[in-house]
């Protein structure tokens, strides 16, 4: 029985750590939690108001403490609204990640096996670059994960001014590797940086700098950067 994520969910984790807690907060200002809806076969979703598309990432069975991807549920398989999970289905069969290539995840032996589910949604939405994840209570036991894919959610674009945090915020979701957190950030920001085995250094979008510099035992030490024109 699994206790932890192996280190390929991990390593695919924390490339995405960072930019996907920026990616959440951008998406919880346009879809406020509420009441909500969801029509599968038309791959909509509904809540506060607002009609969006999505697709269905997987569902967690609280009782069982056990995840199930959306390609995989038998009365599912093959409709368009599980087309997002069978994308990640690929890409843990291309990189050697179990979590993302099997059907299920039996999750009884993590301590908190909710959170656990939560950290399979967050890293379905960063393979698939999705404007974020959707959770809800689908009924007594179980909870429903949803990507959105749809331009009314807008992508978080990358701000001097946030970025040290999400950076942060990054780099203690999974506590792998902070130093895969923050070129994930960048790679997935399209910022180009330079590289050493102490720092990374980048010059971004609009102007300015910013470095961010590691401890000797690869934690992030600091996040300095000057604006253009400041």
């Amino acid at each position: 029985m699994m206790s932890t994520f192996t280190d390929a969910f991990l390593r695919t984790a924390e490339h995405h750590a960072a930019w996907g807690a920026e990616q959440l907060e951008a998406l919880e200002k346009v879809l406020p939690a509420g009441p909500w809806t969801a029509d599968l076969d038309q791959c909509v979703y509904r809540s506060g108001g607002r009609t969006v598309r999505v697709g269905l990432l997987g569902t967690y069975d609280e009782s069982e403490r056990s995840w199930l991807w959306a390609w995989a549920n038998p009365g599912l398989r093959g409709s368009a609204v599980v087309a997002a999970s069978e994308r990640i289905a690929e890409f843990g069969r291309s990189n050697g990640v179990p979590e993302l290539r099997d059907a299920g995840v039996d999750l009884a032996g993590f301590a908190d096996p909710r959170r656990a589910a939560e950290a399979l949604a967050f890293v379905g939405m960063g393979v698939l670059g999705a404007a974020g994840y959707i959770s809800q209570e689908a009924g007594p036991g179980t909870r429903v994960y949803f990507a959105p894919d749809d331009p009314q959610i807008p992508h978080a674009e990358l701000d001097p001014v946030t970025m040290p945090r999400f950076l942060l915020t990054g780099a203690g979701l999974f506590g792998h590797s902070p130093y895969a957190v923050v070129t994930g950030y960048f790679a997935h920001h399209g910022v180009p940086a330079d590289l050493a085995a102490d720092r990374i250094s980048v010059r971004l979008p609009g102007g300015g700098t910013a470095e961010v510099t590691f401890d000797a035992l690869g934690r992030i030490a600091a996040v300095n950067g000057t604006v253009s024109g400041a």
